[in-house]
């Protein structure tokens, strides 16, 4: 069940991305869901994603953060990178000897953007509606370095999760709460610094999610603003494809505060669609001790008290992470 018991605290959440690393841990206090703990530090901007510089950074930074951050506990439920998860979506296939993970491999291993073997291949498929499958994919080594990273930091990792999920449980928790939003198909959009990830769901049920190459860091460019609307209408005209008896209801820029509002008003208008920010940083209580901010310049290295207004990182995945 999404959600936690009374007085529960979550795992820590763990978005290593390309760019960045961000962690948040939620708890329930008994009358709503407080933020424990939770920092963002920028990766350097002459290290290549990947690298054993890198996973030296990565070890050391999480380690740092999370022994000196105020977090509870060791447990972690980590992302994935955005540009490490392969998505498609397909019909149910048929397979012929009764195997379905090998009917649905079949299909995409042209597609997959590495070695497509079985052993290089950690896939995951979803069943949605009206006989469609959504599938992730990523290689079995890039989770292995991801793993040794948790492990060397010395922290234990519950499990390894996916973006769009992590998304669909922001959404559910902080801003699907009414009887209606059970039915309702909402576009959630989550404006990133170098990229745009959407996912379409049902309340909790995933049914479409894309990542599109446009992030925060190019939105002053008219053009690439007139290509970003473009793609989102591509994915609500594929979604419309696949899903002959749904229909979306409204737009939700779990963002925050982290792209600006005349950006969000230009996508909803654009999109002829009704939207809401949905802010998850504003729908949590923050502790007076929790210190959530981006170091830098490696200065205060556990960043200073929140200021709500003054916050411009994107907390979606991380809270809908320590969610799980």
């Amino acid at each position: 069940m999404l959600g936690f018991k009374k007085n529960h605290t979550g795992p820590i959440g763990v978005d290593l991305g390309h760019s960045d690393l961000k962690l948040a841990q939620l708890a329930n206090n008994g009358t709503g869901t407080n933020l424990l703990a939770g920092n963002s530090k920028r990766m350097p901007a002459d290290m290549k994603p990947g690298s054993s510089d890198w996973q030296k950074w990565a070890i050391e930074t999480v380690r740092l953060l999370t022994t000196y951050g105020n977090f509870q506990g060791k447990d972690v439920i980590a992302a994935m990178p955005t540009s490490d998860v392969f998505i498609d979506h397909m019909k149910m296939p048929k397979p012929k000897n009764g195997d379905l993970q090998d009917a649905i491999f079949s299909k995409i291993k042209q597609k997959l953007p590495f070695e497509s073997l079985h052993e290089n291949t950690m896939m995951q498929y979803i069943p949605t509606e009206e006989d469609n499958v959504l599938v992730m994919a990523t290689e079995r080594r890039i989770i292995d370095r991801h793993l040794a990273i948790y492990e060397e930091a010395g922290l234990s990792i519950k499990s390894i999760g996916v973006w769009p999920a992590a998304l669909a449980n922001c959404y559910v928790k902080f801003f699907g709460r009414r009887k209606s939003d059970l039915e309702a198909v909402v576009m959630l959009i989550c404006v990133e610094a170098d990229c745009t990830n959407v996912v379409i769901c049902r309340h909790a049920n995933l049914l479409l999610a894309r990542s599109l190459p446009i992030g925060a860091k190019r939105l002053d460019d008219e053009q690439a603003a007139v290509r970003l609307v473009m793609e989102l209408t591509a994915c609500k005209r594929q979604f419309s494809l696949m899903y002959r008896n749904a229909l979306i209801e409204r737009l939700i820029f779990l963002s925050g505060q982290s792209a600006g509002r005349d950006i969000y008003a230009t996508i909803a208008k654009q999109l002829e669609m009704p939207a809401q920010m949905g802010d998850c940083l504003a729908a949590v209580e923050i502790g007076k001790s929790c210190r959530l901010g981006r170091d830098d310049n490696d200065e205060g290295r556990l960043g200073n008290q929140i200021d709500r207004r003054e916050s411009h990182i994107n907390w979606a995945v991380v809270f809908g992470l320590s969610l799980s």
